[in-house]
């Protein structure tokens, strides 16, 4: 890497930094207000966890693309599931975000991370489906520990996401797990 590629690099890393300041709408066992940073760091911690049960899959392109997967709320935030309006589509918004955040890399570097979004986003590869998955479930477990406001909906959570968790009997078993801990939640309210 030249030292105007290096350069460029640190500049995109700067302009990424905020993603451990962009709020989710998930809490912390603590009360603490979820990054999205936070989120995808243990989504990679997924990966590398159920590993050994997924071993034709390429394990570095999975946590490649749980990096770079919400990569793009950097600049515009995240939206939550339950905040989406029908019709509209987040995903164009934050490819469009993901493209001015990458404008300063070197094209070779920008057309890795797009691919690998695009990848995710339209659900091509097995990673990425097993990047979706491990996504919607590490979602839903975090509301399960988090000290969540008093109106919190878990009984949304019962449905959310489940033709991506329905993937393969590892994430419908994760998900059995976890929908037994929210059921719990949901009628405690």
């Amino acid at each position: 890497m030249n030292d105007n590629d290096a350069a460029s690099a640190l500049e995109f890393l700067r302009a990424a930094e905020p993603l451990k300041d962009t709020l989710r709408r998930s809490h912390t066992a603590s009360g603490r207000v979820e990054s999205t940073a936070e989120h995808s760091w243990r989504l990679c911690l997924m990966a590398l966890l159920f590993e050994d049960h997924y071993p034709d899959l390429d394990i570095l392109k999975l946590i490649k693309i749980c990096i770079i997967h919400d990569l793009g709320e950097v600049i515009n935030g995240d939206i939550a599931a339950v905040d989406q309006i029908p019709g509209e589509n987040k995903n164009h918004q934050e490819r469009k975000d993901l493209e001015q955040l990458t404008s300063s890399l070197p094209q070779n570097l920008k057309d890795k991370i797009l691919t690998l979004w695009d990848d995710y986003d339209q659900a091509q590869s097995e990673e990425a489906l097993v990047a979706k998955a491990f996504d919607k479930l590490e979602t839903i477990l975090q509301h399960t520990q988090g000290q969540n406001p008093p109106d919190f909906d878990y009984d949304f959570n019962l449905s959310y996401g489940k033709k991506y968790t329905d993937f393969d009997k590892l994430t419908k078993s994760l998900r059995t797990l976890i929908d037994q801990d929210t059921a719990q939640l949901a009628h405690k309210k």
